[in-house]
Parts: C-alpha cells; sequence; structure tokens
C-alpha cells in the first residue's frame, strides 16, 4: 500500500505545472512550479505551503499546535503547516495545493 505522501504526490503531479523534486533547503523533497519552489515536507504527513498571509487570514486557517519544525512561526507567515492523517486529508491538501500554486 501507497504512503499518505504517495497518494497525495500522485494527485499533485496532476496539477500542470508542479513537480515532486529534491529540496534545496529542507532535504527531503519539495513541490516546484516552475523554477519556483513552494513548498516541502517535513515528513510523510506533513507539507509546509506557501500560501500567503492573505489566503492563510481569508481561510481561517490557525497554525497547527506542536510544531516540530517551526515552533517559534508567527501568525504573520506567509507559510503553513499542513498534516494530513487519513486518505480523506489529501484532497483538501490538493486544493490548498493548487491554492498556492495561484499565488505564484
Amino acid at each position: 500500500m501507497d504512503t499518505l505522501k504517495a497518494q497525495l504526490l500522485h494527485e499533485l503531479r496532476k496539477i500542470e505545472g508542479v513537480e515532486d523534486r529534491p529540496s534545496p533547503v529542507s532535504g527531503g523533497s519539495a513541490l516546484f512550479y516552475g523554477d519556483r519552489p513552494f513548498a516541502h515536507f517535513h515528513d510523510d504527513h506533513e507539507l509546509d505551503l506557501r500560501l500567503t498571509k492573505k489566503v492563510i487570514k481569508a481561510l481561517g486557517m490557525p497554525h497547527p499546535p506542536g510544531s516540530r519544525r517551526h515552533p517559534g512561526r508567527t501568525a504573520n507567515s506567509a507559510w503553513m503547516e499542513v498534516r494530513f492523517d487519513t486518505p480523506g486529508d489529501i484532497e483538501p491538501v490538493v486544493k490548498l495545493v493548487r491554492l498556492a500554486v495561484a499565488q505564484l
């Protein structure tokens, strides 16, 4: 059975211009739109996604509690840690990635 990350990547590759490549900054893998990185995986259940402050505020998204990677991240950050723990979480993450790409 594929991991949730593999399932998510399968869906994200359907978005024209989105590619999964090695991350030049965080290690592991990152998502690129053209030559622009806009997200990276912290692990197999968390994506750090640049959504923009405007989108985060419009969606009313709170930063998740208990961040292991960015515990000091401010509420004004353009980045959001997005967690996915079940197959039902995949589609909402895909929608957020589409929003992020639309901001590039």
